[in-house]
């Protein structure tokens, strides 16, 4: 874990981003949806142009865990209106986190999280949310361990797939007055 640092992803590095996107996201949901809504998912929602477009977003950030010189996980935050859904424009959305299954284990997803409260805390935001499959209990699993509580639901497509997603949230304190 010593030896991972967290980096800003670039632009000029989207093919990195969507590699290391579509392999994660493979190894977290392939097991347990259609191949056919997998494939469908890449396309439309990890293409190059799709990418390019979120990291142009002035409101969304993309970072990378790296080892070395290989990215391990990455995760993006959304700030504003770039959020998925906006229950509070001062709230920072922890929209993707993702770590290489041969790399889970390492602490590293808990690494991307504080990454995640810093910027939040930065941007004095109220709260950090995220959605969650309701069916992925590892990572209910983390939230919970890391302060998160469940405060509504949303509908995720998945391919021809309507699947649920848990909303959470993390409550920040308040900035302390100067």
């Amino acid at each position: 874990m010593n030896n991972i640092l967290i980096v800003p992803a670039i632009t000029a590095e989207v093919e990195l981003l969507q590699n290391i996107a579509r392999q994660t996201f493979q190894e977290s949901f392939a097991a347990d949806n259609t191949p056919e809504n997998m494939r469908h998912y890449l396309q439309e929602n990890l293409s190059i142009t799709k990418l390019s477009s979120e990291m142009s977003n002035p409101d969304s950030e993309f970072f990378f865990a790296m080892l070395k010189t290989q990215p391990v996980g990455y995760m993006k935050l959304n700030f504003k209106s770039a959020q998925s859904e906006v229950f509070n424009s001062k709230a920072v959305e922890l929209e993707r986190i993702y770590v290489l299954k041969s790399h889970q284990g390492q602490k590293i997803g808990q690494l991307l999280f504080n990454h995640a409260i810093s910027a939040a805390q930065d941007v004095k935001a109220p709260f950090l949310w995220l959605g969650v499959w309701e069916h992925n209990t590892k990572a209910i699993g983390f939230y919970k361990k890391n302060g998160f509580s469940e405060f509504d639901k949303h509908a995720f497509m998945l391919g021809d797939e309507k699947q649920t997603d848990i909303l959470m949230r993390l409550d920040l304190p308040l900035p302390k007055a100067q």
